[in-house]
């Protein structure tokens, strides 16, 4: 009987340590927690893969690390410990929501399918169309999301 309670309290203890973070969407995670206690980000991709080696490399629970309440995955052990070296270069720009979305002040899901670099910032799409109407002015879609994020980074994406 103690045991479920103590971990009743543990799962309990995590929610409300992430909880107030995540419930005003402000970093676009999968429902649920990892085994880490926070949500993941990036659908589980790799942000190392997606920043330094351009591909959109599956991550691996074996490879897990939270930074700002949110767990990421990575391919392999080197690219776990170059997050860890300095996660704040590889997490995802705008909580991993869309940036395009971001820059109409919205919310959407961001896809690692659909990601770009640019200035050494690591940004995720809605789609396909999506990511090529950002192709389109790649700099003025960073810069009006730049300015939304600001506004709407402590909103909850269906108060947008």
């Amino acid at each position: 009987m103690s045991r479920t309670i103590t971990i009743t309290a543990a799962a309990l203890t995590a929610l409300l340590a992430f909880g107030p973070a995540m419930a005003a969407d402000e970093a676009n995670v999968a429902p649920g927690l990892t085994y880490g206690g926070a949500p993941l980000g990036l659908h589980g991709a790799d942000p190392v893969a997606l920043l330094d080696q351009g591909t959109n490399a599956e991550g691996n629970a074996s490879f897990a690390a939270a930074h700002e309440g949110v767990a990421y995955y990575f391919a392999s052990e080197e690219n776990l410990k170059a997050f860890e070296a300095n996660p704040a270069r590889y997490a995802p720009q705008y909580g991993g929501f869309c940036a395009f979305g971001v820059s109409v002040g919205k919310k959407f899901d961001g896809d690692p399918s659909f990601a770009a670099v640019l200035n050494d910032k690591l940004y995720v799409f809605l789609n396909k169309d999506v990511y090529e109407a950002y192709l389109k002015d790649q700099a003025g879609t960073i810069e009006k999301a730049e300015g939304n994020w600001t506004k709407i980074e402590h909103t909850a994406a269906t108060a947008l």
